[in-house]
This record gives structure tokens, sequence and C-alpha cells, in this order.
């Protein structure tokens, strides 16, 4: 088989499982929350009854890490992970707010496309696996070509316990053969709702790129700080643990060690205590070369997950057979490209670093992960919480582990966080979060809203709502002195008045409604005046002015919308309808005033002024000139003042409530 026939067959698998997996999972959507749960929990049995096969398996295969560590990590995902979601709800109502009036609805994405990297086989492959089916989702897994069988066998035991809960048929798929052209068609095929990519840089950029949603990974080259408070021994301890853990396979694994200098002699002496080689200078460059390779920013494949005495013996270094772990002393100015050893090495070799004091700590370890680890992760051995705390917020590392081997820490073994073998590094790792990823990023979520606040309701008035200059005025939200503005629940005729004072339209012969009472142009509601009422009460105002009917009040005046849907009342339409006339003369639109009239001003100061006014006045590029006893509803005033209609003759203007 030449590689074209490889990259075809890969690329029609990546095709076929994936149109499977659709098919499968849109039946498990329909599964209720019991049904699947009880498919999590029999794949996680299986999988932890193989744990210890497949850890070998893994080791056999890939060559990386040791059996020991992989049944650990083994056991983190088919233990640990199941342990943490187990009262998690991912199937119908997740979160119910009687408060703010949300229902949440939990929806599964669809089918995970999940890139499995060769250090970590068979855990981040029973890893993603149960996250996914948590959540309702297919999965198909892309393995990484020199750990294909791993990956596949623990696929099979994944997918044979499902099936006997009572899963689909190719719910749970691995690919036999994976090639960069099969695993970028799986990314890129229409069936696909996510991709969990675990991997190299390049790989989790092709994923970015694939044009679906993405959850990646980025590297980690966490410093470990010591400070002068520290239980020296007890942290020594922690970091050798972490770093030889599977033979720093994990991101996460200590990269370098950060002490002050008040404590620099006592942890150089546990470091001899507990197993470490310190390199020469001639070894440590001989180390460096063989790690990073020239034009390489990437650790050396026969290197990595290796244990540090055959990184010795490859480097044609003699050290004594129990060493644990290599060290390479440097100087706090040697982080870069230049110096190798700084970066992150995926191996049991450490970089040793000595400052004057805490301050130094913090920028020293602020640029180790500047240069090969932003957003991944930071480790502090400290007896002062406050310093901790200072680390914890001046490090750019979104997980952060006091006291504790970091690996450790920052996978949920040894501290609450969410167990998981992706960790998000954030906007400064090139990743969408910084979260240990779990099913909560594997499903979308509904949310179901009911009103809070009310909506004003607007209409036009009813002798323009056929012409062709009037616009319909927009819905939306009325503001808040709109909303608590009160109206006259039950006005009567008002008496004419004399007096050249602006009686308001809330007098106290008129009980006011509550301030839920809709203002003008609302939905009709109780105690909301009807049209015929409206119109007396602006006579009303119009005749305490003295302005006749017709002496430029603006058309939307003469008459008051009733609101939309509802007939004018009998009472509209009455000729007894307006003011109360005298009954010796004949009847008149308006009363005029006794009280001789002003001289009529230079402009036209109108009295009242409505919402299509102002439009209509936009439209003309005209101005709107009010006085101080002007009526301006309140939908024209917010609009006059925004596209600045109104030219304003004196002292503010009042508005209609």
């Amino acid at each position: 088989m030449d590689l074209r026939d490889r990259d075809l067959i890969s690329i029609q698998q990546a095709r076929e499982l994936a149109a499977r997996a659709s098919a499968a999972q849109k039946r498990f959507s329909t599964f209720s929350q019991q049904q699947v749960d009880v498919v999590v929990e029999a794949c996680a049995s299986a999988a932890s009854e193989a744990g210890e096969s497949l850890a070998r398996a893994a080791v056999e295969e890939t060559g990386y890490g040791n059996v020991p560590d992989k049944i650990q990590k083994n056991r983190l995902a088919s233990v640990e992970v199941p342990r943490a979601i187990r009262e998690m709800r991912t199937v119908g109502v997740v979160r119910e707010d009687a408060k703010t009036g949300i229902v949440e609805y939990a929806s599964p994405i669809g089918v995970v496309a999940a890139i499995i990297p060769s250090t970590n086989p068979t855990s981040t492959a029973i890893y993603k696996t149960l996250i996914a089916l948590k959540a309702r989702n297919a999965i198909v897994l892309s393995p990484h070509p020199s750990a294909i069988k791993c990956i596949c066998q623990a696929a099979g035991i994944l997918e044979r316990a499902s099936l006997s809960a009572g899963a689909p048929e190719g719910l749970i798929s691995c690919m036999s053969l994976t090639t960069l052209q099969g695993t970028q068609e799986l990314m890129r095929r229409p069936e696909v709702g996510v991709i969990l990519a675990t991997g190299g840089t390049g790989l989790v950029r092709a994923a970015y790129s694939s044009g679906k949603p993405a959850y990646g990974v980025g590297p980690g080259n966490v410093p470990a700080a010591i400070e002068r408070s520290a239980d020296v021994r007890k942290a020594i301890a922690d970091i050798i643990a972490g770093t030889t853990f599977d033979y720093g396979t994990i991101c996460s694994s200590e990269q370098a060690i950060v002490v002050e200098d008040a404590v620099r002699e006592q942890a150089l002496e546990e470091l001899r205590q507990q197993g470490a080689h310190f390199l020469s200078s001639d070894e440590a460059e001989k180390v460096g070369r063989m790690l990073f390779q020239p034009g390489s920013h990437v650790a050396n494949p026969k290197l990595v997950g290796r244990a540090a005495t055959v990184i010795a013996e490859m480097a044609g270094i003699s050290v004594p057979s129990t060493t644990r772990v290599l060290i390479a002393r440097l100087e706090p100015q040697q982080v870069g490209r230049e110096f190798p050893l700084s970066a992150e090495k995926l191996s049991p070799i450490l970089a040793f670093y000595s400052v004057a004091d805490f301050a130094a700590i913090i920028e020293l370890a602020t640029r180790l992960l500047l240069f090969g680890g932003a957003g991944h992760t930071a480790a502090i051995h400290t007896q002062d919480a406050e310093k901790a705390r200072r680390y914890g917020q001046a490090v750019p590392a979104f997980r952060v582990i006091v006291n504790s081997a970091s690996v450790h820490g920052s996978t949920g073994y040894s501290t609450n966080l969410f167990p998981a073998m992706t960790l998000g590094c954030g906007a400064p790792g090139g990743n969408i979060t910084s979260d240990n990823i779990g099913p909560q990023h594997l499903m979308n979520i509904k949310r179901v809203a009911w009103e809070s606040r009310p909506v004003e309701h607007r209409t036009v008035p009813a002798d323009r709502r056929m012409s062709p200059d009037a616009g319909v005025e927009p819905m939306g939200i009325a503001p808040a002195h709109a909303r608590a503005a009160s109206v006259p629940a039950k006005p009567t005729p008002a008496a004419p008045q004399t007096s050249a004072a602006t009686p308001p339209l809330s007098s106290s012969a008129s009980a006011p409604v509550s301030a839920t009472t809709q203002q003008i142009g609302s939905p009709l509601r109780a105690g909301v005046p009807d049209r015929a009422t409206l119109a007396r009460l602006v006579e009303h105002v119009l005749e305490a002015h003295g302005i006749a009917r017709g002496s430029g009040i603006p058309a939307a005046a003469a008459a008051v919308s009733a609101p939309c849907g509802h007939d004018e009342s009998p009472a509209a339409k009455s000729p007894t309808a307006a003011t109360p006339q005298s009954p010796t003369a004949a009847p008149k639109p308006f009363a005029t005033s006794p009280a001789p009239k002003p001289a009529k001003p230079s402009v036209e100061i109108s009295p009242f002024v409505s919402e299509n006014d102002v439009r209509q006045a936009m439209t003309r590029s005209q101005k709107i000139f009010i006085g101080p006893k002007t009526i301006v509803t309140p939908s024209a005033r917010d609009l006059g003042r925004e596209h600045e209609v109104f030219v304003d003759t004196g002292a503010e203007s009042g508005a209609a409530s």
C-alpha cells in the first residue's frame, strides 16, 4: 500500500465513521438522564478493569512513560472523572432560577472529533469518551500514528461496554488508519460539531483552522517556586514526583525550580538526597543539543518520556543507577531559545535557578511561562498564604498549584480542580478557554426567559394610520421614568379654568393608578382613560392657555388614538363629549380666555408635541420650538433630544404622562 492509498483510505474511513456517529448520536440524544448515566458508568467500569492492560499496551507500543504511572493516569480517567460528573445534569432542565425567570436546558453538540496523543494515549481516549457521552454526544477518535493499537484497543473496550448498556452502534469509534489528510477530513466533516485536540502545537492550530469549534491545549513550561517559608523537604519531594511522573509526559509537569536565595543550599541538599544528578556545563550542553536538534523548537521524541538514566546513557553521561532526575544549574538571565534547558522538556530534566527575593521569583517565573508555557500551569511552595495569592495573581498561568506536585494538582488528582487530561491555556496559550475541559464544554445551553420588564407599546393616531406621511413608531422598552409615571384612573371632565397656570393632568380630582399602569399609547388596561377622556384633558390644557383650536396646534394634538385593536368609545363619537358648553351660546370647540392675548412671538412655539410630530420635523429637516409650558410626550422628548430637533425658548418643557 503506497502513501497515496493510505491517505485515501484514511479519508474514506473518516467520512464513514463520522456518518455512523451522527446517526447514532441522533438516537442517543433521546436518552433520559438515567439512560445516559447507565451508559457512562458501564464504560467507566470496563475501562477501570482494563486499566493495567491498557497501560502496558501503551508503553509497549510507544516507548513513552512507565506502566505504574500510566495505570494511575487510566485510573484518573476511568474513576476520578466519572466520580466528578456523576451528579452533573446533562439532559433536560440543568438549571432553573426563579428569581431571574430563566430556565436552562442542555442540548448536545453532536459528534466529537477527538485527537489523541501518543504521550497519554489510553487515558486521554477514556477521558474524552466519557465526557463526550455524558453530554449525549458521539465520539470518533483519531489516534496518533505511533499509538493506534492501544488507542483503538481502549475504544473497543468502551464501545462494547456502551452497547451492553443499550447505546446505539456507532456511538464510539476509532480510526484504524490515521494520516494527516484523514485527520483533517475528520475535523472538517459536516457531522462533526466540536474538536477536542490534544497534541503538538501544529495539530492544535490545524484544529482551530478547520472551521469548527475546537478545544485545544498549549505547551507548558511550568516553574515551581520555593519561597523562604516553604517546607523545603516536602517541596523537593513534590517537584521530583511531578517531573518524574510517567517520565514527564504530561505538559503540566515541572520544568524549572526557582528558589529564594535564603533556602538555596537546603534545596540543593534535598535534591541530592532525593535522587537528583547535577549536570556539569559540558553535560548540560550535550543534553541540550540532543533534546533540541538544530532548527527545531520541539523536544526530540527519542528523549521524551524516557527515564533520567536512559537519557544520560543516550547522551554519553555516567550517572548513578538511582538517578531520578537530571538538573542543570542556570543563571536567572538564562531564559530563551539559546538556553535549551530553560524550555519545556517533557522528560525528567529540570532547570535550577536561585534568585534574591520573592519579587525576583515572580519576575523569573513570569519569563519562563512567557517563553514557552503562557496560560498553562505554575506551582509555588510556601507557608505564607498571602504570598501564594500574590504569586497566583501575578504569574501568567491559569492553574497555580500550592504546596503540591504540579502535574497531580493541575489534573485534579491532588486538588479539587476538575479531573481532566485536556487543560486549556486561555488566550495567552492560543486556546478558547482556560478551563479543565469537561462535559459542560461539550453541550449547548438553551435558555427560556420570562419577561422581567414591561415593553412599551406605541401606536399611531387613528386619523393618521393611513396617511402616507405617518410613520409607524417603533416598539421599545419604556424608560424607567415613563414606566413609573402615573395617569388618572377615572378622570372626570374638569371645570373651565381662567387661571394662566397649567393644571397637571393628574389632578386631585383624579386618583392616580399604580406605577405598573402603562402610559398613553400602551395597551388598554384597567384604569387607563379612553380616547374621549384623553381628548377632553388635552382640550382643557389648551383652553387654560388661551389657545384656540387650529392656531398652530400640531395635528397630533387634535386627536389621541385609541389603544391598538380597540374601537373608539361611543362617548368619543358624541358631539357632547367635548368640553362642556354654555347653554345659551353656540357650541364652540374651545372656550377662549377672557384675558387679552399676548403678542404673537416671532417664532411659533408648539403647545403640544408627539413623537409623530418629531418624526415629521426630522423628515422635513425642520426644528420644533418649545417653551416652558409646551407639553411634550416622553417618546417625543427622547427622540427629539437624540436628533436635536427641539429649540428650547425658555425653561425645561413639561412632559405628558
